[in-house]
């Protein structure tokens, strides 16, 4: 039990190195916090200090959810118990305890959360999410597209009761953290994120 404890604050630990604040101190010499969007996310660091710099994060904010939830299953092999560890690496992201609770939005660290715990409701998502970035270039509206999915694909694709609730509360505390988007995208002044910049 002590193990099961131990390695769920761990995970939490391990959810809230702030990857993004990192990456654009060490690359850009300023506080991601204070520009552009002020979150800290890999599309932040995106836009404000670069593509590789934003790469980086979004790569290392994937994998602090994945491989913590992963590798659950060698301490306790229940679903209930991978869970736990999803939902410690997802608090850990968004209330993270180096910048006094005040993290990013989860989308990146949730797809890595969810590919270990649901992988094919992930994959349908992340096609979802897709599709709307290539049509649009809103990150933010292809991020909550896919984060709505998820709670009805879990269901139909038999992950049982817990995966469907989980699900749904991370929904809503994606949707949530999105809430100045969802403003901006309603009075279109939501800026799009351009990979490639037209000539």
């Amino acid at each position: 039990m002590l193990i099961k404890i131990l390695y769920i604050v761990l995970t939490y630990l391990c959810g809230s190195i702030p990857f993004a604040y990192i990456v654009a101190k060490t690359n850009g010499k300023v506080d991601i916090r204070t520009v552009g969007s002020g979150n800290s996310g890999a599309t932040n660091v995106f836009r404000e200090i670069g593509k590789c710099a934003g790469v980086i994060t979004l790569i290392a904010d994937i994998l602090k959810g994945f491989i913590p939830v992963y590798f659950a299953r060698f301490i306790d092999n229940s679903f209930s118990y991978s869970v736990a560890v999803a939902a410690a690496a997802m608090v850990g992201h968004m209330f993270t305890i180096f910048l006094k609770f005040k993290g990013g939005k989860g989308v990146a660290t949730g797809l890595g959360v969810f590919s270990a715990l649901i992988p094919l409701p992930s994959l349908v998502a992340l096609a979802i999410f897709g599709l709307v970035f290539v049509f649009s270039r809103y990150v933010s509206l292809g991020s909550i597209c896919a984060v709505m999915s998820l709670p009805l694909t879990s269901y139909f694709l038999g992950y049982g009761a817990e995966a469907v609730i989980f699900t749904f509360v991370i929904m809503l505390l994606i949707i949530y953290r999105h809430r100045t988007n969802i403003k901006r995208l309603i009075e279109r002044s939501e800026n799009k994120l351009r990979i490639f910049k037209k000539k």
